[in-house]
């Protein structure tokens, strides 16, 4: 069992060759195996193991070919690292079934279920965690459609609305994700961030994804390689706003950060 009780980070480790910020850096095996220790030995809770980019403009893949990048990886973190909570990073029901069996434990969707159809019945028949993110279009064409009169009310309803659909199923554990990006200008992404509390009225753990995103370093004039310290900055207002889980790609930070924001609100209670 992961307790959220504190905020917890998750790792990302894309097995990818075009992911945004570092796509190609971990192909290989014994890379992204070592990857994921050092992100263990940092202290990430969650390794979020990705075999298909979803930056803006890209394309999905076949499931084979996802299944050829995540699987041996997932086994061998699960074989080497059994302190790892491993989490998957699809769309496609098959490619979340086999990460199961492989050793994952968590189903990290960013589609929520949308683009491939059978993803909340697999989840419901799996039993496990599913993290259910609001996305506007697909990776393609989400750019292309990011319109909202109110972007956070219309994000809420959204999951409402979904978290409501896998509770029906038996879904009991629902970790919910705005979507930073994902079909969002940086004046949405920024006012869901402000506004991140609102979420706190459902009953689940907020986890917030910013890491090294366009909305960093368009806004900070920087490349990818340069948000680090925008997203560290970003990151302690996520859990000020009540997120449960930071989504990064580098650990060390955002456990800096944690310890920091939980000094702060102890602050008083230690007079």
């Amino acid at each position: 069992m992961l307790s959220l009780e504190q905020p917890a980070v998750m790792g990302i480790l894309n097995v990818t060759p075009d992911s945004f910020y570092d796509g190609g850096r971990h192909q290989g095996l014994d890379v992204a195996l070592r990857q994921a220790s050092r992100m263990c030995e940092e202290g990430a809770a969650i390794i979020d193991v990705g075999g298909m980019s979803s930056r803006p403009g890209a394309g999905l893949i076949s499931a084979e070919e996802e299944l050829r990048r995540v699987i041996p990886v997932i086994e061998a973190i699960a074989a080497q690292l059994p302190e790892a909570f491993i989490s998957i990073d699809t769309v496609q029901p098959v490619v979340a079934r086999r990460a199961i069996e492989a050793g994952a434990c968590i189903i990290n969707d960013v589609s929520a279920g949308q683009w491939i159809h059978g993803m909340y019945d697999t989840v419901a028949e799996l039993g496990v965690p599913y993290v259910l993110m609001h996305a506007k279009g697909t990776p393609d064409t989400m750019q292309q459609q990011a319109h909202y009169e109110d972007v956070v009310q219309e994000v809420l309803d959204f999951i409402i609305e979904e978290t409501g659909k896998l509770r029906a199923l038996g879904v009991r554990d629902v970790i919910i994700d705005p979507g930073f990006g994902f079909g969002k200008t940086i004046a949405h992404n920024f006012q869901l961030l402000k506004r991140l509390h609102v979420f706190r009225i459902l009953p689940c753990p907020i986890l917030v994804g910013i890491s090294r995103k366009s909305m960093i370093y368009r806004t900070l004039g920087c490349s990818p390689e340069e948000a680090l310290n925008g997203t560290t900055a970003l990151n302690m207002v996520a859990l000020q706003q009540g997120a449960s889980i930071l989504r990064v790609h580098d650990v060390k930070e955002a456990v800096q950060v944690i310890q920091l924001w939980k000094e702060l609100e102890t602050a008083d209670a230690r007079q």
